[in-house]
This record gives structure tokens, C-alpha cells and sequence, in this order.
């Protein structure tokens, strides 16, 4: 058995007919009300999802030709909604599905963000998670009153400081300092109520929060660090990790990896949960699956110019700068996403960035074909890698895709007694490590 998650993302729904999307509708210009975000994660608790991660970002690039052009063509990266605001809509929308934000450790504050996460515990009554993520973009620090980010592993060893900084705020209330008692008049008892006096490197918090201890009392720790650093600190803090690696071998290799730098952390490595990104392409026949996938393959140009405002939004790398009909040099190098780029290098390998970028699909498994049969590669990979789950990626969202996801994917896994069918615990990080 294993799990599933959806990567969601707060911007436009699809605009335009594509292989995953024939149909047009006008949800893209009226997902700001949030409803076609309502319906999707009704529709995914339905179908046996562990979570929604709402996936953010904190700037509208221009770094591709130096201008917005591409980011907002596409909408990719912008316009884009808060989802640390969203979530208590999709919470009360929904009664068992975990919904995850993401939230920048480079430029929240332990008290704000801690503030808001306890809320939103409370009001999910205890689903929400945390995507901790240390952005990866000059631009976006610019928007936060600085010239440009901290170097790289300086940011993990920022957030492994601010994360302890919020925990000692959620530490400051006992879980019995409420008592309501109308015998002794005290709605709290003051005794069980701490300052955090929490004193850093780089944070400093007084304490007491503001709110009480929430039913999870910490949030569920999700990152998707691929880098030596980031898997240290993923090892280290969280509950579930995201990544891509290319085919069974690598994500066998780095759920090994994790797991045995978690037992070095003195961590039980069976309390992390791994998530591979994964992009099934399902037909009706598999004779219908290959025409999806060569409609896909067939939009070079719209491919290239996506991945273009990838790279521009996730490493802050110009690509107008190469020539596009020869290979990545070898010696390109960011500050942003450094695991994204090492693995987009050994993936297009000695392909020209033309030919490479014009690929357009994001997964760790080329998964083309009916439900059932899709159903029975997942299964089989799974097994070998000895794996946790997967994380279903399309962008832009449409209504058609996820309907091939939940109202055909999903009963074919269910078939085979590989998701749940029900949810056994009200807490999400319960219903993480026991999915049964």
C-alpha cells in the first residue's frame, strides 16, 4: 500500500485546450474566488489523497530576456494566491484531506508564522502541514526589503534555527493550560502558560504565543530539499519529503539515502514519508495514452518557453544567454534550487537545451496509459523502490485531468488495495503513518 498527494498550485487553471485539458472553460478567470480550488480537493479526498500541498512563491520572475514575458504568459509562477490564507477555505470545505502551505523561512518570522500555522491547526482541527521551504530567489528577497538572498547552505542552517524558534513557541502552552473552570474562575492557569525566550544565530522570541496548543501541536513537516544540505535538514526535521529522481534506481537511491541519514539523526526512518513526482498521462486505450503523450511532445515551442520560465523562477538563470542549439554548459551554478539544476543536467545530458527543453513533462516516471495499466507500473515500482507514495504534478490545473486522476487512477489503485479507502485518524500526520 502506499499514498498519494497532489501538488496544487494557487494561479490560473488552464486557458487553453491542451492534451490534458481539450476542454476550455472560464475557470481561468474566475479561480481568484477560490472555488475551482474547493472542488479539486473535494474531489481528491474523495479519491483517497493523503494531502494537498499548496506549493508559493514570492515574486513575479523576469529574469528570462529581462522581462516578465514568459512567466506571465504562461502563468506558471504568477499571478498567483496566498495559500497560508487559502488553506482554512479548503479546510472547511473538506473534512479529512491534509492541506499543506508553503511558507518561506527566509522571509516569515517564527512568531508570524507560528501564529498562523497554530490557527490553521486549529481550524483544519489538525490537518494542516507546513512546506518548509528556504526560497530560492534574489527577487523575491527583493520584495522583502533586501538586495539578494543568503548563500545557499547558509539558508538550511537559517531555517533549521527558525523552525526551533517556532516550536518553542508552540511549546509555551501546555496541552492542559485551558481549564474553563467556572469553580475556580480561570479560563487558563497562567502556570502552564511559558515565555519561549528563544535566543539565536539568527532569530530572538520572547513568547508566549498568543494562541493555544493546537491538536497536532506541531504542523506536519513537508520539504522537498535535494541537495547534500537539503537532505540533511529534510532528514533531520520532516515528515514527508518531495522529490524527483529519474526512474526506480534513483528514487530507490535517495529513499535509501534519506533513511540512513534520518537513523544518523537518531531518527526512526519509518516516521518520514517519501513522495515522488510523478505526471500520469491516462487514456482511454492505451492507443488514446500515446496520442496524449505525442500531443505533448508535439508542443515544443509552448514546452521550451515553459521551461525556460522554469529555470528563470526556481534558479534565477537567464537561458537567453546560451544558445539554445547546444548543450547546458557544465559549469552553470546557481544560488537557487541546486538539486533542480544537477538533476536537469544529468537528465538532458549531452542534448541541446533546445531539444531537451522542448520535453515539457516534470516526473520521476514516464507513466503513459490506461488506468489500469499505469496502475500496475506504480504498483511495480513501488514495491522495488520499497517506496511511500507519489505526488501527482500538473501545471496548469484543469478539471479534465484531475477527473482522469480521481475518477479513474484512483479506483484502478483501489482495486488493488494500494490506497486507502477511508481515513482512520483525524490527524493528518496519524493518517501519514498509518495509512491503512
Amino acid at each position: 500500500m502506499f499514498q498519494l498527494g497532489w501538488f496544487g498550485n494557487l494561479t490560473a487553471p488552464e486557458w487553453t485546450a491542451s492534451p490534458t485539458s481539450p476542454y476550455v472553460t472560464d475557470d481561468a478567470t474566475n479561480w481568484m474566488d477560490g472555488r475551482f480550488y474547493i472542488d479539486q480537493a473535494r474531489n481528491l479526498e474523495r479519491a483517497g489523497f493523503d494531502f494537498l500541498m499548496l506549493e508559493d512563491s514570492l515574486m513575479v520572475p523576469d529574469m528570462y530576456r529581462g522581462n516578465s514575458e514568459m512567466a506571465l504568459k504562461h502563468a506558471r509562477y504568477a499571478p498567483k494566491l496566498d495559500p497560508v490564507v487559502a488553506a482554512s477555505m479548503l479546510a472547511y470545505a473538506t473534512e479529512h484531506i491534509g492541506i499543506i502551505c508553503t511558507a518561506s523561512t527566509t522571509f516569515y518570522n517564527p512568531f508570524q508564522l507560528a501564529r498562523q500555522f497554530a490557527t490553521l491547526d486549529h481550524l483544519t482541527r489538525g490537518r494542516i502541514g507546513w512546506n518548509m521551504v528556504t526560497s530560492s530567489e534574489d527577487r523575491a528577497a527583493q520584495n522583502f526589503g533586501m538586495d539578494k538572498l543568503p548563500e545557499h547552505d547558509l539558508r538550511y542552517e537559517m531555517a533549521d534555527e527558525f523552525k526551533r524558534a517556532a516550536e518553542a513557541l508552540w511549546d509555551s502552552w501546555d496541552e492542559d493550560a485551558i481549564t474553563a473552570s467556572p469553580e475556580t474562575g480561570y479560563y487558563a492557569d497562567y502556570t502552564k502558560v511559558h515565555r519561549a525566550d528563544f535566543e539565536g544565530r539568527f532569530y530572538k522570541t520572547r513568547g508566549p504565543l498568543n494562541v493555544p496548543r493546537s491538536p497536532q501541536h506541531y504542523p506536519v513537516y513537508c520539504q522537498a530539499g535535494g541537495s547534500p544540505k537539503g537532505r540533511d535538514f529534510a532528514a533531520k526535521h520532516t515528515d514527508l519529503i518531495l522529490n524527483i529522481p529519474n526512474g526506480p534506481e534513483e528514487m530507490k537511491a535517495f529513499r535509501d539515502d534519506i533513511r540512513k541519514r534520518a537513523e544518523g539523526f537518531g531518527r526512526n526512518p519509518d516516521d518520514i514519508k517519501i513522495f515522488f513526482v510523478i505526471l500520469p498521462l491516462i487514456g482511454e486505450t492505451e492507443e488514446h495514452a500515446r496520442e496524449i503523450q505525442d500531443e505533448w511532445n508535439g508542443r515544443k515551442e509552448t514546452n521550451f518557453e515553459i521551461n525556460m520560465s522554469h529555470f528563470e523562477a526556481t534558479q534565477e538563470i537567464d537561458m537567453s544567454v546560451f544558445d539554445p542549439d547546444k548543450p547546458l554548459p557544465a559549469d552553470v551554478t546557481t544560488n537557487g534550487h541546486q538539486s533542480t539544476l544537477e538533476n536537469t543536467k544529468r537528465a538532458w545530458g549531452d542534448k541541446t537545451i533546445r531539444e531537451a527543453a522542448s520535453g515539457g513533462r516534470i516526473s520521476s516516471l514516464p507513466l503513459v496509459g490506461t488506468a489500469e495499466t499505469v496502475a500496475d507500473e506504480m504498483e511495480a515500482v513501488m514495491e522495488y523502490v520499497g517506496g511511500d507514495g507519489f505526488l501527482i504534478y500538473n501545471q496548469p490545473m484543469s478539471r479534465h485531468y484531475i477527473s482522469t486522476i480521481t475518477d479513474a487512477l484512483s479506483p484502478a489503485l483501489r482495486r488493488r488495495g494500494l490506497i486507502r479507502s477511508g481515513f482512520k485518524h483525524q490527524l493528518l500526520r496519524d493518517n501519514l503513518r498509518d495509512p491503512a
